[in-house]
């Protein structure tokens, strides 16, 4: 189960780079939602454009590899918003819309998952921080069904138990338990301000889901592996279209070198 996890002793290096995209982000997340919480609409595409600055800032030191997956990850998941939201109501946002600091939120947060999951720290301390996320996420998702909750989650609780699969089975798991951090902490600020609410009865399921569901960090491990499976094709499938624009034209020039003689 922990073969995709790093090993327990290596020369696992603390890059501070990891560490202050984790921090900026949480911090952004904390301040757009709250804000958001009272905002005018003007106000919320203010946000958005703010967001896109500071993810454009954050890609300049990362690699085409890792700027491929933020951008297959915003795609995915902004697709996935306007599915959920507007078109299914599984949540909703204040003025019922996906509010335009949504995608590039959707960068940061893929970003920090993945800064967070190479840093020294999460590389060293893999399987200890893999045990308090399941224990938490755990306790968390077993309060939603146990009938005291206020709020039934039994989709939380479903949805915790496709989340062990992502972490145990799945080939990142290092992202996958950062993914829990940062989601958590948006999901927690967003509908405790009242930037977002999520349904009591889940429409696909029919089922009582929580206000967060426990194991909301799923929804997000789906749109990160999506990213890291998708950038690898994307990218040979660019560098193929660019060898052949190049072959076509060293073609067409060689075509009319013979034509002028």
């Amino acid at each position: 189960m922990l073969r995709h996890f790093p090993p327990v002793e290596g020369p696992y290096v603390h890059r501070k780079r990891d560490y202050f995209i984790a921090a900026f982000t949480f911090f952004c997340v904390a301040v757009c939602l709250m804000t958001d919480a009272d905002a005018t609409l003007e106000k919320q595409n203010a946000l958005g454009v703010c967001g896109w600055v500071f993810l454009t800032g954050l890609l300049l030191g990362e690699n085409k590899e890792v700027r491929t997956q933020v951008i297959i990850a915003i795609i995915f998941a902004t697709i996935g918003e306007h599915f959920a939201s507007p078109f299914m109501g599984g949540y909703t946002y204040r003025f019922e819309n996906v509010p335009a600091y949504v995608p590039p939120g959707h960068g940061m947060v893929y970003l920090t998952a993945v800064a967070l999951g190479r840093s020294g720290l999460f590389l060293r301390y893999a399987r200890k921080i893999a045990l308090f996320v399941v224990l938490v996420c755990g306790a968390w998702s077993a309060w939603g069904i146990s009938g005291y909750a206020e709020q039934g989650d039994y989709v939380g609780a479903l949805l915790f138990c496709v989340f062990l699969i992502y972490l145990f089975k799945g080939r990142s798991p290092m992202v996958y338990l950062s993914a829990f951090f940062i989601t958590t902490w948006l999901e927690l600020i967003g509908t405790a301000v009242g930037t977002w609410t999520w349904a009591a009865i889940d429409p696909v399921l029919n089922l009582p889901q929580g206000n967060p569901p426990s194991g909301v960090a799923a929804w997000y491990c789906l749109v990160d592996a999506v990213a890291m499976g998708g950038a690898a094709p994307l990218l040979r499938v660019l560098k193929n279209v660019k060898l052949r624009i190049k072959s076509d034209k060293s073609r067409d020039n060689a075509y009319q070198g013979a034509g002028n003689e």
